[in-house]
């Protein structure tokens, strides 16, 4: 007989599928309900051993964190995929996990995307308004409108970003408040209980107003990036239809004024909408045409992330160099070399991760070899301009993938996510998260090791990067 079980959150399904595989109940036996229904409509609750205190199986916490992530898919299936999945894990096949063309992994990798998207979609669009209580204390509420139901996912995200501040962030879902100490979570309200305007906004809008850049318009990507459905909790969208109507005219004005026109890898992302435009073979073409900065001319071409589309990995970089550029792959060289090996020291295939750089083309300088052997190419650490230009493709890769873990190599790609001030020196093998990650690290770049001039401190080195890489490995494994 069919059994009809409960779950609504995580942590219900997670207590059922505990006293399911103990009572050793076949995925095929059950029906998952989101609905609360009584017992006597689906027949007999399952039977379990109450004496036993602990379950007969173990589960793998790269599981349990894809569980986790999953649970807040809007998929009424999922329950029964994961139940399926970690019921095969354990009866069946213990590397479940790592056949990513299995049709149930796929699933739960397609739908941990799409969460991990979503997350990073309410970071971007939630617009605070201020509100004073009776007693003149300062409140800052949002709404949003979440395609999944992430609030527990993202919550921990403003309360660092906005540690010094009392807020509340409304979803028709479930709500959350910050109080400078703790997060507290309730239930969802309708967007009718959001604030309306406060006196911050007219500030906002004249700020946005002033950096808009009508030359870099790209209505098919604005509306990509900041879908239609957001714009009506966003104070910015109201001025859209006027900057995008006069846009035609500023340029005209700025070109007749030779004022310098910014441009970023933006302007050739694809001209798709939806989730399809993080397709990576779509963005690897489009990467390949790239003007966005001055580095394209002298390099020999686009030299693009690559490795597997389902990595839980991302290593970042900070750009090809001489021999990259002529291949057109990332980390051949000998810096390449060199990782390859701490990554086998750390028990990480290359083929099972991603690896990239922020700058996608090679920067150098051309000197004269000793001897009369011809110019060689050094490399030349890129500027700001040249990361700000090129820093949406690493952004459209990383969305692309949603990793659990990002791994920087060496000072510039650490600052590119982790801000300006992050020093290498003293940071190096921590965890922090940021923006595009929960779980980001830094250590050595391969090329810094080979630089080194003194061989103990060049072991040194060695041997920090295999542990800074398999505590990376030990986070989704």
């Amino acid at each position: 007989m069919t059994q009809f079980v409960f779950a609504d959150s995580f942590e219900s399904w997670r207590t059922e599928a505990r006293r399911l595989m103990v009572a050793g109940v076949e995925p095929s036996a059950i029906a998952w309900t989101n609905e609360t229904q009584q017992p006597s409509l689906f027949g007999d609750e399952v039977e379990t051993d109450q004496s036993a205190s602990k379950p007969s199986f173990t589960v793998p916490p790269k599981f349990l964190d894809l569980a986790q992530t999953v649970a807040c898919h809007r998929n009424p299936s999922r329950w029964e995929i994961l139940y399926r999945t970690l019921w095969r894990i354990c009866h069946e096949q213990k590397h479940l996990l790592e056949i990513v063309t299995d049709d149930d992994v796929h699933s739960l990798t397609q739908m941990r995307k799409a969460v991990t998207r979503d997350v990073h979609k309410m970071k971007a669009f939630v617009r605070f308004r201020k509100v004073e209580s009776e007693s003149g204390q300062e409140n800052y509420i949002a709404w949003h409108r979440p395609d999944h139901r992430i609030v527990r996912l993202a919550a921990p995200f403003f309360s660092r970003r906005f540690k010094a501040m009392n807020w509340t962030i409304l979803t028709p879902d479930e709500s959350v408040s910050w109080d400078q100490q703790r997060l507290e979570y309730g239930a969802g309200v309708p967007v009718t209980e959001a604030p309306d305007e406060d006196a911050l906004e007219e500030l906002w809008l004249t700020y946005y107003a002033s950096i808009f850049n009508p030359a870099r318009v790209k209505v098919a990507t604005m509306k990509r990036e900041m879908p239609v459905r957001h714009w009506a909790t966003l104070p910015e969208a109201a001025l859209i239809d006027d900057l995008l109507r006069d846009a035609p005219a500023r340029v005209d004005d700025m070109i007749e004024r030779s004022e310098g026109i910014a441009e970023t890898a933006t302007s050739y992302f694809p001209e798709m909408l939806g989730d399809e435009s993080l397709d990576l073979a779509k963005l690897r073409s489009a990467a390949m045409v790239c003007k966005a900065c001055p580095l394209h001319g002298p390099a020999t071409q686009t030299v693009f992330g690559e490795g597997s589309h389902d990595a839980r990995m991302i290593i970042v970089g900070e750009q090809p160099g001489d021999q990259e550029d002529i291949a057109g792959q990332p980390f051949v060289g000998p810096a390449g070399s060199l990782l390859n090996e701490m990554l086998g020291a750390a028990q990480i295939e290359r083929g099972d991760i991603y690896v990239t750089n922020v700058v996608k083309h090679f920067k150098f300088v051309e000197k004269e070899g000793s001897g009369g052997r011809g110019k060689h190419r050094l490399h030349k650490k890129p500027d700001s301009r040249e990361i700000f230009a090129c820093r949406p493709w690493l952004e459209a890769e990383i969305a692309a993938i949603a990793p659990d873990v990002i791994v920087c190599l060496g000072a510039t790609a650490a600052q590119a996510l982790f801000g300006r001030d992050f020093q290498i020196t003293k940071s190096r093998g921590q965890f922090s998260a940021t923006d595009w990650c929960a779980h980001t690290i830094a250590t050595w770049h391969p090329a810094a090791i080979l630089r080194m001039p003194d061989d103990a401190r060049k072991k040194q080195m060695k041997q920090q990067m295999i542990q800074d890489l398999t505590i990376a490995r030990e986070r989704f494994t």
